[in-house]
């Protein structure tokens, strides 16, 4: 029996879902190790939301896997711990290891290589009377494991006028969270530059994730081509949201939708030929695909209609 997908391009629907988008290296390699532990019998609790998408912890979830969240009084004894992609403070791994519990370490090698860096940014920025700030969304999962790295004397920049934070007289090293955008970047830089009393004791270090951060110019092309276009993302996804907005800003027709069921009919007319279906690092692959299968269903009855 065709798919409601395939009978829509035969009656004329142009339909593409983006290649680029979808769960980044980082997300993909830590739902490879739960999935791996999972078939191997293991007894998996994600530290935190494993990604930031409903649907997918919801298909682990049925597979077995429990999520927990810091602070928390879950027993953890004859469990193994899985420290998702985003990484973890310091503290974390203590904790586990105080309490005698295994831990699957999925942190994604940019991120641990970020944590690193920052670690030993700080170590010197003690020793020369510095401050290290962090341009990232407080409260998120990679910048709680950043500022782990500084014993939380990191200073965290949501925007330009957070500078106020810093002292405008010490030397300043400036790291990124991984997924935040290239220009939010530069604009902090330029905040930074005007607000210390030297310019030149600003250090910056771009570690905004190339997969990631590239997202940007490409979603902006590929929303330009179609007469809608459909952003599946999690409702917790900030990187979603971000990347939401890149494709609404050149494409008023774009909608975000979370699941198959968000898709509303209301959207559609008969000029309606083509669409295009992107997503957020934390989208799976096969939730996209759900969604162009639904979508089909309503176009097809949108055109019976008319």
């Amino acid at each position: 029996m065709n798919s409601f997908l395939e009978e829509a391009l035969k009656l004329g629907l142009v339909l593409e879902i983006d290649s680029k988008s979808g769960f980044c290296f980082g997300v993909s390699r830590a739902v490879k190790i739960a999935e791996t532990h999972l078939q191997e019998g293991a007894k998996l609790v994600s530290m935190g939301d494993i990604v930031h998408n409903d649907q997918e912890i919801q298909r682990l979830r049925q597979s077995g896997m429990e999520t927990v969240v810091h602070g928390s009084d879950a027993d953890l004894k004859g469990k193994t711990v899985l420290f998702r992609a985003h990484g973890e403070p310091p503290a974390s791994y203590a904790e586990m290891k105080a309490m005698n519990v295994e831990v699957v370490d999925a942190t994604c090698p940019v991120v641990l290589k970020l944590q690193e860096r920052v670690r030993q940014a700080w170590l010197t920025a003690k020793k020369e009377g510095g401050q290290i700030a962090i341009y990232g969304k407080r409260g998120h999962a990679e910048v709680i494991g950043l500022v782990g790295q500084t014993e939380g004397e990191a200073m965290v920049l949501e925007s330009p006028d957070d500078v106020t934070l810093l002292d405008p007289d010490k030397k300043t090293i400036l790291f990124s969270q991984t997924t935040k955008s290239y220009e939010g970047l530069q604009a902090l830089e330029n905040s930074i530059r005007l607000f210390l009393n030297h310019a030149e004791d600003l250090k910056v270090h771009r570690t905004i994730c190339a997969q990631v951060g590239n997202r940007v110019p490409h979603l902006s092309l590929f929303a330009s081509k179609f007469d809608l276009v459909l952003f599946v993302g999690g409702a917790k996804s900030s990187n979603g949201k971000v990347l939401f907005e890149v494709c609404r800003n050149v494409n008023n027709r774009t909608y975000y939708v979370s699941s198959m069921n968000d898709v509303q009919p209301g959207w559609l007319d008969t000029k309606t030929l083509s669409v295009g279906i992107c997503g957020a690092t934390s989208t799976p692959q096969w939730l996209m695909e759900q969604v162009a299968e639904r979508f089909s269903e309503v176009w097809i009855s949108c055109r019976e209609r008319n």
